[in-house]
């Protein structure tokens, strides 16, 4: 028997192949019909341990009620132009993703708007899995801080996935790419908020969901600034009954992961809550979690960070200087203390994402601002004799001389030039690489900076 030939994205032009769809066994059939009537998610257990794929008419079965607009591949390659190159937006570990149009026509009830059409990479790092993980539990997760999935394609080999077009990119670009505007305080604060209100609805819905790859990449913003949670590839079920965790292979992004996860496997929520420290770290120092361009001790940023987290006296070393000082001194002592429990070595001590945002969000009502000083050395002459004349003076966002850190004169010495000295940092050392996935529902030009809100 001839078997056709695996075709990766890049082949989906020229047609589409085909193979034959195998039923699933009756029980995975019995168990759609029992979360149905029991009006319970949909577990992705169930559907994920079946030794056979589910067909694509039992998918929209168990999805019944999800309000997932299901479409053909000839309607995904209208909605992009036939997937141009000029609506590329970006390509992760799942594949590319283009931006398209639905026109209001397209479906009954479905609204015009842009959409992210986002195509499984059939040569890339994640498959069928991870895509269904995605149809699976966006189809029946709705919350204001998750991205939206309108529909989904599952023909023949090709899988495909359509959100809602999210405008502003992920706070991945606006943190570290050039060309971006830095992100104002407070903006890095409702931000900060928005992840952890998507972290705590799947911790405590009604079957716990674990994310698993929460990372800056993943958090997406709108036209608003508010974030959203993206990729859910990587998503898995919670622990049941009297279970205290889930044992699965280790995957994620490195930087990212919990330490007890990356060493034995054991997944918990808490194993969120630590990567959500990291990223809350991120929003604070604008570094990124492993950044291996920069001196040795400060390639790892928890490790760099740890020690000025928890001493309300270091937190301006380890602030983002593109914030200028502009931020909330008390604010970013609360938040670093915070991100310090989120990152404990002890999974238990870490708190719950529940109170992670009770912590934050009293934040945004803290008025005080911290405004770096420097020393600005004035040349007066008089009588033919230059008189030096040193006057400290606030510095504001509009000064024109560019802010230096005052420091402190060194005994003995009178020399009149500031020295620099480089800080001593506790030298940390990388987690070991796992693997990596990324989306992109956005748009890919890095031109548009942003405003701040």
């Amino acid at each position: 028997m001839k078997t056709s030939k695996k075709l990766s994205w890049r082949h989906l032009l020229p047609g589409c192949g085909s193979f034959k769809e195998t039923s699933p066994p009756p029980n995975i059939k019995k168990q759609v019909i029992k979360k149905q009537n029991s009006l319970m998610r949909l577990s992705f257990t169930d559907i994920s341990n079946s030794t056979s794929p589910l067909s694509p008419e039992d998918l929209s079965l168990s999805l019944v009620g999800s309000n997932l607009y299901v479409f053909t591949l000839a309607e995904l390659r209208s909605v992009t132009h036939n997937f141009s190159s000029t609506n590329f937006i970006g390509e992760g570990g799942f594949g590319p993703v283009f931006k398209g149009f639905i026109d209001d026509k397209l479906r009954q009830g479905l609204s015009a708007q842009k959409v992210a059409v986002k195509l499984l990479d059939l040569d890339g790092l994640q498959g069928h899995k991870e895509w269904l993980a995605e149809v699976i539990f966006l189809g029946q997760l709705r919350h204001p801080h998750l991205v939206k999935l309108i529909g989904y394609c599952y023909e023949d080999e090709h899988r495909l996935l359509v959100y809602e077009f999210m405008s502003r990119g992920s706070l991945e670009n606006h943190l570290f790419k050039r060309f971006y505007a830095s992100l104002p305080w407070m903006t890095r604060l409702r931000i900060a908020i928005g992840a952890a209100k998507g972290l705590a609805f799947l911790h405590e819905t009604e079957k716990p969901v674990i994310y698993r790859d929460f990372k800056a990449s993943n958090i997406l913003l709108d036209s608003d600034y508010e974030a959203k949670l993206s990729d859910f590839g990587l998503a898995t079920d919670g622990p049941e009954g009297d279970d205290t965790h889930v044992t699965t292979r280790v995957m994620g992004t490195q930087g990212y992961a919990a330490p007890e996860y990356i060493m034995t496997g054991h997944l918990t929520a808490k194993s969120d809550v630590y990567s959500f420290g990291v990223v809350l770290l991120e929003l604070l120092t604008g570094r990124r979690s492993v950044d291996k361009s920069r001196p040795n001790r400060e390639q790892n940023l928890v490790d760099w960070a740890r020690s000025c987290l928890n001493d309300p006296r270091k937190i301006s070393r380890i602030m983002d200087p593109k914030m200028d000082g502009q931020y909330s001194l008390t604010g970013a002592q609360k938040a670093a203390a915070l991100a310090y429990q989120c990152l404990s070595h002890h999974p238990k001590s870490r708190p719950q994402m529940t109170t992670v945002v009770e912590m934050l969000e009293p934040l945004l009502n803290l008025k005080d601002e911290h405004s770096e000083t420097f020393v600005l050395t004035v040349v007066a002459l008089e009588n033919g004799e230059s008189e030096k004349v040193n006057k400290e003076t606030e510095a504001v966002k509009n000064e024109q001389l560019e802010p230096i850190k005052e420091r402190r004169p060194h005994k003995h010495h009178h020399h009149p030039h500031h020295h620099h000295h480089r800080r001593h940092r506790h030298r940390g050392h990388l987690s070991k690489s796992v693997v990596h996935s990324d989306t992109a529902l956005f748009t890919k030009s890095p031109r548009r900076r942003a405003q701040g809100a």
